[in-house]
């Protein structure tokens, strides 16, 4: 009887063929949001071709911070296992390279701001109207119609305008940024899923697409919770720094040195909680008899756990709950994050050209699961090349 072999034995197996083998992307995407859609399609095995401006390239090639010789690591993990060409769009003989080249794709994606590709003769859905098997992806900061479509965007101008900025905080502090580019890569994310959904119709129907993703669009999506109470009960949401609007204990408590992420969504394991802090007859107690209760009183009763919490170290505390069976976590760092062995086993980390970047979060069975390891462009590494390759036919 054969034995089942344990995932992480093949899904860091280099040798696996990608899943989108054999799709090439144009890619006119710069900065961050329409770089992670198409490195994530890189990661997935698709040829990507980058095309930037001529000298300077991606605004993020001048971006820090910066590795020892001198190149961008904003740049480096956004563009991963893409070809550079430098081109002019708005020159004659570099526009008739770009149709050439379109005309030879799967996919282009794009994020200028609405109306631009339109004023270059590139119009997205005029593409596909000329090459039915096309997929054209815009992003962009608000989507290419509505009252907002033409105002510039960045992400923090997203965070802002779309409610988790002022959904991230404490109650008593001001709306702050998410820790991360959240908008932009919520964005590239959705942009990826919307090409690789259109890809599979295409198989299906022969009918190429638009995808339009917007940053506001996407950030909005996400807010599940906030949105919940403002659709449902027309209830106006309000920051709870870290604790959880509907359970509760789920929150982060301070114990005698650092604090702990403690998650309890269910009676069971509020009884487990209370045992290993040494708190039996708290589950007796109707403030905290049911998860309604224990929401609703919940500064009494984080006030009662983190008492017994202070008596003794995060990491003591976080052993005996997890044998517990309660959902623990310290409250790490990135740079400590990097190197948890989960991390490392599932190649969340990996070595590309001689530097640390990203590995790739999805893990296919039958495909390759590593990724690119191909480093990111130098500006037009590919640009002879790719205009013998991609000359317009006389």
């Amino acid at each position: 009887m054969a034995t089942r072999s344990h995932p992480e034995e093949g899904h860091l197996d280099p040798n696996k063929p990608h899943a989108l083998e054999g799709i090439t992307v144009i890619d006119f995407t710069r900065v961050l949001a329409g770089p992670t859609c198409t490195r994530m399609l890189a990661d997935a095995g698709a040829r990507v071709i980058k095309v930037e401006r001529p000298k300077t390239g991606d605004d993020t090639r001048a971006m820090g911070p910066f590795a020892d010789d001198g190149t961008s690591e904003y740049y480096r993990f956004a563009n991963l296992g893409k070809e550079s060409i430098a081109l002019d769009l708005k020159d004659p003989g570099d526009l008739a390279l770009v149709r050439s080249m379109i005309a030879r794709a799967d996919v282009v994606v794009e994020n200028f701001r609405p109306g631009v590709m339109e004023k270059l003769g590139l119009s997205p859905a005029a593409l596909v109207e000329e090459l039915p098997r096309l997929i054209v992806c815009s992003i962009s900061g608000f989507g290419q119609y509505g009252p907002l479509h033409r105002d510039a965007a960045y992400d923090t101008v997203i965070q802002a305008i779309s409610g988790i900025m002022d959904a991230t905080g404490w109650p008593d502090g001001p709306p702050t940024r998410v820790g991360t580019s959240i908008s932009d890569i919520a964005a590239g994310i959705f942009g990826y899923c919307g090409i690789v959904t259109a890809l599979v119709a295409r198989e299906r129907t022969g009918k190429g697409t638009t995808v339009d993703v917007a940053m506001l669009d996407s950030t909005f999506a996400l807010l599940e919770h906030g949105l919940m109470d403002a659709l449902g009960p027309r209830v106006r949401p309000t920051r709870l720094g870290n604790r959880h609007p509907f359970m509760y204990p789920f929150d982060t408590f301070q114990c005698s040195d650092r604090p702990l992420a403690i998650c309890v969504g269910n009676d069971h394991l509020f009884g487990a909680l209370s045992a290993a802090l040494g708190l039996p007859d708290l589950p007796k107690d109707p403030r905290f008899a049911t998860n309604m209760a224990r929401s609703d009183h919940h500064e009494p009763l984080k006030t009662a756990l983190e008492a017994a919490l202070q008596m003794d170290t995060a990491a003591t505390w976080r052993s005996r709950l997890e044998a517990a069976g309660v959902p623990v976590s310290m409250v790490l760092n990135v740079d400590d994050t990097r190197n948890l062995e989960q991390i490392r086993i599932r190649g969340m980390v990996k070595n590309v050209g001689g530097y640390d970047v990203p590995g790739t979060p999805l893990k296919f069975g039958a495909y390759n699961s590593v990724g690119t390891t191909i480093p990111s462009p130098t500006l037009d590494d590919r640009g002879a090349a790719l205009r013998a390759e991609f000359a317009p036919r006389k």
